[in-house]
């Protein structure tokens, strides 16, 4: 099959295009580097703007998957400009899913369930509260009578591929470079659940699920884990930092469990937890292959924040 990965480049993407090369289909990477210099894995590419629609409509027509990464990823780097989070997250999909009739995936996220109390599948009420939640979720609409399968991600965490660059922005590897650089934490409330996803984990369900007739959506998760737990299980790694808990009037006001349990019956079985995520994280950062951990490139919004006060800022370098 012709697989087409749209923000192939990125974090996730990584790990996807790792599993095609490793496969008989027939693999193409489109993206705009917008995090990169460079994209130097041996797989056919495509440098482009997914707004760039006669560009990427030639390549929709050679491709009879897409595999759709390609977004402004989480809440801050949304924030940071709300029209272009629209035009990426959910504008550029929609104009695709007129413009493709093949199989395609998606990417949304668990935090569409915003804060609500107990296991949350995929038919409980949805209360997003960012851009980033609002822009997925408004996604998902235009796929409801295509050939797609979308799947709402817990956050991502662990090392995806030897190219792409890793996210320190995430909160289990936010925790491990803390303790790495700091040799402490600080917890703030600390009660607050998150449905935790290996990044490879996530990689492997997109993969698995090329050539399936599965379609509508699924949550995809390892663990359901509280951020004071996820601390302590950081600790164990690291056990000369300190823990420090700051209590808070107001919780981060992203607090959720989910379910995977529907994925579960199209195969989907991740097998890394976050206790591996946080050792494989802490042996290259202790190898001291990152140069400079304090460098914008490594989170989304600290990345993006650097362009937001330039005249002509579009979401690109």
């Amino acid at each position: 099959m012709k697989v087409l990965v749209v923000g192939g480049a990125g974090y996730l993407g990584g790990a996807v295009t790792d599993l095609l090369v490793q496969s008989n289909h027939e693999t193409r990477v489109y993206d705009s580097l917008v995090y990169e210099d460079s994209y130097l894995k041996a797989v056919d590419f495509v440098y482009g703007d997914i707004r760039d629609r006669a560009n990427l409509k030639r390549h929709l027509k050679w491709a009879d998957c897409v595999i759709w990464l390609a977004a402004l990823v989480g809440d801050g780097a949304c924030a940071l400009n709300p029209d272009i989070s629209t035009e990426l997250n959910h504008l550029a999909l929609a104009w695709m899913a007129e413009n493709f009739d093949g199989r395609i995936i998606f990417m949304s996220t668990c935090s569409v369930y915003g804060a609500q109390d107990g296991i949350l599948d995929e038919s409980s009420p949805i209360n997003p509260l960012s851009i980033y939640a609002v822009t997925k979720f408004a996604a998902e609409a235009h796929l409801k009578n295509k050939n797609a399968i979308i799947f709402r991600l817990g956050t991502l965490f662990g090392l995806s591929d030897r190219f792409s660059r890793i996210r320190l922005d995430l909160v289990v590897n936010t925790m491990t470079a803390k303790a790495h650089t700091e040799g402490r934490l600080s917890v703030f409330g600390g009660a607050q659940y998150r449905p935790l996803l290996h990044v490879r984990d996530a990689a492997q369900a997109v993969f698995d699920n090329i050539e399936t007739k599965a379609k509508g959506v699924y949550n995809l998760h390892k663990t359901n884990i509280k951020m004071s737990d996820l601390a302590q299980e950081v600790k164990k790694q690291f056990p000369k930092i300190k823990v420090e808990k700051i209590e808070m009037k107001f919780e981060d006001a992203r607090n959720y469990r989910v379910s995977s349990d529907k994925a579960k019956k199209i195969g989907f079985s991740p097998r890394l937890t976050p206790t591996e995520g946080i050792k494989e994280l802490k042996e290259l950062l202790e190898s001291g292959r990152i140069r400079d951990l304090n460098s914008p490139r490594y989170t989304n919004h600290g990345f993006l924040e650097q362009f937001k006060t330039h005249e002509g800022y579009n979401g690109k370098k």
